[in-house]
């Protein structure tokens, strides 16, 4: 990544920073500034990597549902950016209750802690999921949509939706340098937990079934993960960025999913068959972003190439097949 690096000597610190875009904001943050990240390490992306042995770098192992934890870590903190949330269809599925009690009252936490601090930045990350079942060329100011309470896939969008407008109130009465990022779909290097691309890749290079459920014609936008940390960056220094929210994907990137599978089988020439399944839950029919707001604003492209970006995690995955699944 050739992004130019503009955040220097700040105390940055990062909730759910072991997580995969955790990791990679890591990659690109740790050499000129001190990075605190916070994690229980349920998903450990940094394990791929030799950053735990960096000078800069400090590990503290908690929950963000740990106040009285979180008030002792962020002290004399610049930045925050927050990451830590349980996300995934099948980890919401399985514990709905604890998908809202994290998402929604560990943000709240974190926005307590810091509210007293000088910070340049909060960085609060959403999600596309907030723009429901079918969205295409979504702007920022379209009305979010939520499906039936008793669908537990919309218990993580309206956790995240929650969050944005309680981070929100705190940027109106406490003057909060908040920025509100909702990530389309990123994929990438030592990604890890739930998404397509890792779950595909990981298969190929093993020549397994690349499992489909429904009929593999819903759309996706896929943005490389090199692309996500250029917009964060960018959300860090540009004074334009605070009291905003930024759709952050790659509409270039858009292709359905059986035409992923396919994709990746033939990038990592794989003898890998495709299997479709019945879905037991509601699917997104339609996701496509507009980031016209994120280019004019914060002056965001997203440059890498679909392609491109799986062929690079295609690799990585390849090169390191033994140890992630």
């Amino acid at each position: 990544m050739n992004e130019k690096i503009g955040v220097k000597n700040k105390k940055i610190f990062l909730s759910g920073g072991c997580g995969f875009i955790g990791t990679a904001l890591l990659k690109q943050l740790v050499a000129d500034n001190k990075i605190v990240v916070f994690d229980n390490g349920q998903r450990n992306a940094l394990k791929y990597t030799n950053l735990r042995h960096h000078p800069n770098f400090q590990f503290v192992r908690g929950s963000i549902l740990d106040l009285e934890k979180l008030m002792r870590s962020v002290r004399k903190i610049d930045i925050v950016i927050h990451l830590a949330a349980i996300a995934g269809i099948e980890s919401v599925g399985i514990s709905p209750r604890k998908t809202m009690e994290v998402n929604l009252i560990g943000t709240y936490n974190l926005l307590e802690a810091v509210k007293n601090h000088r910070l340049s930045r909060f960085v609060y990350f959403s999600t596309s999921e907030v723009y429901g079942p079918y969205v295409f060329r979504a702007d920022e100011e379209r009305k979010t949509t939520q499906g039936s309470v008793d669908v537990l896939r919309w218990r993580y969008s309206v956790s995240k939706l929650a969050g944005e407008h309680l981070a929100h109130s705190y940027f109106t009465e406490l003057d909060l340098p908040l920025v509100i990022l909702r990530p389309f779909n990123i994929y990438g290097p030592r990604q890890i937990g739930e998404g397509a691309v890792h779950k595909f890749v990981s298969k190929a290079i093993r020549n397994e079934d690349l499992e489909i459920y429904g009929d593999g014609n819903q759309i996706r936008s896929w943005c490389y993960i090199e692309d996500m940390v250029s917009a964060v960056l960018k959300a860090l220094e540009e004074p334009r960025a605070v009291g905003n929210v930024f759709n952050i994907g790659n509409p270039t990137g858009t292709i359905t999913i059986l035409g992923l599978a396919e994709k990746i089988i033939e990038l990592a020439n794989s003898k890998s068959r495709i299997v479709f399944k019945e879905s037991s839950y509601p699917d997104v029919e339609l996701r496509v972003p507009s980031i016209e707001k994120a280019q004019r604003l914060l002056g965001f492209t997203a440059n890498i190439r679909l392609d491109e970006g799986l062929k690079r995690t295609i690799n990585w995955y390849r090169d390191n097949q033994e140890t992630i699944r």
